[in-house]
């Protein structure tokens, strides 16, 4: 009974306020990576020397530097340099430029496997370069590049726990706060699982639907055999 009370008196209000900012975190993040990994993707394989370069070192740097220091570094280290962030806006830029390095290769990868004459087909249509892109070769590779996507969206949504290590009192931060004020931890950690758990499977659903719905016509598992 008493652990009823405190779930419902004290542990539900916290977690549904962080639960909202982590929403908002991820709601923010998800389009903002998505277009970040679409503009280092086409800057890879369509882009100059020096914009092929400037994406490829990008990627190198954001999939290789934890997300955890690239949060220290964009919150604390930045203000010295005369940029100071609120703690949202520094996990929103954090999770936009991690996730958008680990898209990109995945969107890259999905681009490079689209037949290269299409863009010719285009240009003798009468299309710029950057309208075969964008309305011919983006739409196929998005298709094709959607689980794994998707699965760096389930990532994101898992890793925006960490806001809480700049001050930004998330899901997971509103509930240290209260398991650390009433000393009840194995109740608390355990919603906090539950609804990053419901979290993750609403967003793979949608993420199943989208595929479904998207998917090449006279492709999918079983075809071909």
């Amino acid at each position: 009974m008493d652990s009823l009370i405190f779930i419902r008196d004290n542990l539900l209000p916290a977690l549904g306020e962080g639960g909202l900012i982590s929403l908002k975190l991820i709601l923010l993040s998800i389009p903002l990576g998505l277009l970040m990994g679409i503009m280092i993707a086409v800057g890879r394989v369509y882009g100059n020397k020096p914009v092929t370069s400037l994406c490829r070192l990008y990627v190198i740097f954001f999939r290789g530097c934890p997300l955890l220091l690239l949060l220290f570094m964009i919150y604390f280290g930045l203000p010295p340099l005369g940029i100071s962030l609120s703690p949202f806006a520094s996990s929103v830029l954090s999770f936009v430029l991690c996730n958008g390095a680990y898209t990109s290769e995945y969107l890259r990868g999905a681009i490079q496997s689209v037949k290269t004459g299409q863009i010719t087909a285009a240009e003798a249509l009468g299309m710029t370069r950057l309208q075969g892109v964008l309305y011919i070769i983006l739409p196929q590779a998005f298709r094709r590049a959607l689980p794994g996507v998707g699965n760096e969206i389930i990532y994101l949504i898992k890793y925006s726990s960490l806001a809480y290590m700049v001050t930004c009192i998330e899901l997971t931060g509103a509930g240290k706060i209260v398991a650390a004020r009433y000393f009840r931890f194995t109740e608390t950690f355990i919603a906090i699982g539950i609804i990053y758990l419901l979290f993750v499977t609403v967003a793979t659903k949608i993420m199943n639907m989208l595929e479904k719905k998207l998917s090449f016509p006279g492709m999918g598992p079983g075809m071909g055999k």
